[in-house]
């Protein structure tokens, strides 16, 4: 059994910044990529960031520059720092983490249960 346990969503006003944690726990032998994805109001859910277990990173389009995905892997929990947030990030987000379980075969992928950020005045 794996857990994502995912906090810090909220509402924040325009030019604001949240936290987002994800943190992994269970029958876990090795979290490899995290990722965040968000999915607004009639709109596919799409990758905002990810990070290797090494460090490398990848960043939507839409928050290069805003956005800082990071993580601790002593604590298998990854964070999405936030800033300059706007009225179009509104979005339920979702942390994905790829997890390598003791003593079995392949890798497997894991998702939160969802954390609200809505940005507005």
């Amino acid at each position: 059994q794996v857990q994502l346990v995912e906090s810090g969503g909220g509402l924040v006003q325009p030019g604001g910044s949240l936290r987002l944690s994800c943190a992994a726990s269970g029958n876990i032998f090795r979290v490899n990529d995290m990722g965040w994805y968000r999915q607004g109001p009639d709109k596919e859910r799409a990758l905002v960031a990810s990070i290797t277990n090494g460090g490398r990173t990848t960043y939507a389009d839409s928050v290069k520059g805003r956005f800082t995905i990071s993580r601790d892997n002593t604590k298998n929990t990854a964070y999405l720092q936030m800033n300059s947030l706007k009225p179009e990030d509104t979005a339920v987000y979702y942390c994905n983490a790829k997890i390598t379980r003791p003593a079995t075969v392949g890798v497997y992928t894991y998702w939160s249960q969802g954390t609200q950020v809505t940005v507005s005045s």
